[in-house]
């Protein structure tokens, strides 16, 4: 399967331009780091840096209440603490979701920019 993906796209190149091949390069597939780093760039990255910090915030917040929470024996401060965390655990994992889908998005994007090179190549080509 893979040499069969590997042949398609080396005809997709034959048939583009150099510009058009090396704006198909650039779509290529991403590992994890390239992606957590393509979140910071566009239109959002000042949102994704402001949710990256509240994320941190939310952690040290976690971090400090789950401390408060083995450091008393009085049953009500218990709950209150443990809620606490436990408040703070669901944001960061809420906000790491988020984050994700983002990744997820963009790769959908981008590989529906691959499609759109490849069918106005194709639509160029039955046109000559």
């Amino acid at each position: 399967m893979k040499n069969n993906i590997e042949e398609i796209d080396k005809l997709i190149k034959e048939t583009l331009s150099q510009e058009e091949a090396k704006f198909y390069d650039n779509l290529d597939e991403q590992g994890v780091i390239g992606m957590i780093f393509g979140l910071f760039k566009g239109k959002n990255k000042w949102l994704l840096i402001l949710m990256n910090l509240v994320t941190v915030v939310f952690f040290i917040l976690f971090i400090y209440c789950t401390v408060q929470f083995f450091n008393t024996d009085i049953t009500n401060e218990l709950i209150k603490w443990g809620l606490g965390a436990l408040v703070f655990l669901i944001g960061v994992s809420m906000l790491k979701v988020f984050a994700w889908m983002q990744m997820d998005k963009n790769a959908i994007l981008r590989e529906m920019k691959r499609l759109e090179l490849q069918v106005s190549s194709l639509a160029g080509k039955m046109s000559d």
